[in-house]
């Protein structure tokens, strides 16, 4: 009997072609813990949902006229741009709709959302989101994302913006969504990093990569040279090192596009210090913690000057940090200069 193409493909199957969405590796992760609630996997489901929203938005943005900015700045002191309040608006609204979310808080919000005042326990959670890092690329068509922390919710700790201000080790799931060539979901729920891809043709992300790792090392450093003389001392000898040494400069000006590239290809992330915003000017709890955790998952190193940043107790909402993160053997060298 003749065998059709349809059987050898079908003998040729192997694990690595069976197709995983987000949605069942999210219930997969769950079915972990047996007296899980699922409240969390509700909580990604609505990440997942407000990530093909906002893709949509952006992919007709310019056909839509929503492309530029407001005249208006954000808590940061930093112009809006129309699609900075269209994703901040979609992932309120998402959000907004499960009931385990007890608080939002928005890089575009001065103040926490308090969703939900009445208590099913203590598996309430605090969400937190950068609604579109990089958002001023949108007008040349440069990559953008989404970055989200997600935390417990202690009802017994008032006022309300102190069970927000959560060190970075508490965090029990973190991601992002890159908006480039494709939409891209990298989540980590503590046990290692998953990468995920819309197929726009059937309406689901489908997982790419399992337990990614970053490479320990390669010769490559992301960042913006542009204010090299105001850096530390020991920034600038790391950059002297780094080009001495045959190292390749790659930055996109989007936080989620230059780590997410890091995260496949290897290298190190870096917004120092300097004399305008001497702390760093990354935010700690809506793009450095999330992405600290999704880079140490993956086997990677994640440090503000010679702290690591998932250990800083913060102080304020939107307060500031620099970051030094990526492959564990460039960071090291970085720490090195320091």
């Amino acid at each position: 009997m003749e065998t059709t193409p349809a059987l050898k493909a079908q003998h040729h199957l192997t694990s690595h072609d069976n197709l995983t969405t987000l949605q069942s590796h999210i219930l997969a992760e769950e079915a972990k813990y047996p007296n899980s609630t699922g409240t969390l996997s509700w909580i990604l489901s609505a990440m997942s949902f407000s990530a093909k929203m906002i893709a949509s938005k952006i992919r007709r943005a310019r056909l839509n006229d929503v492309l530029g900015s407001l005249d208006s700045d954000n808590v940061q002191g930093e112009r809006q741009q129309k699609l900075d309040v269209i994703a901040n608006e979609t992932l309120l609204r998402c959000l907004g709709s499960r009931a385990g979310v007890a608080i939002v808080a928005s890089e575009e919000n001065e103040e926490p959302i308090m969703l939900r005042t009445e208590t099913e326990g203590d598996r309430k959670y605090v969400v937190l989101f950068d609604p579109l890092d990089g958002s001023a690329n949108l007008d040349a068509c440069g990559a953008v994302g989404t970055i989200f922390s997600v935390l417990r919710h202690d009802r017994r700790v008032m006022p309300v913006e102190r069970s927000v201000l959560q060190p970075g080790v508490r965090q029990v799931a973190a991601g992002y969504i890159l908006y480039g060539s494709s939409v891209v979901f990298v989540l980590t729920t503590g046990t290692g990093v998953d990468m995920f891809v819309l197929d726009p043709s059937i309406g689901a992300f489908l997982e790419v990569e399992e337990n990614l790792r970053i490479p320990t090392k390669s010769k490559n450093y992301s960042m913006n040279e542009g204010n090299r003389k105001s850096f530390p001392t020991g920034y600038q000898n790391y950059l002297d090192w780094a080009q001495s040494n045959g190292y390749s400069s790659r930055y996109a000006g989007a936080m989620v596009a230059d780590v997410h590239r890091i995260l496949l290809k290897g290298g190190v992330f870096l917004y120092p210090p300097t004399a305008k915003a001497p702390k760093g000017k990354l935010r700690l709890m809506y793009e450095a913690n999330p992405m600290s955790m999704i880079i140490e998952q993956a086997g990677g190193k994640s440090f503000a000057d010679k702290q690591r940043i998932l250990e800083i107790q913060p102080e304020d909402l939107h307060q500031r940090t620099s970051v030094i993160m990526g492959s564990p053997d460039e960071v090291d060298h970085v720490l090195a200069q320091l």
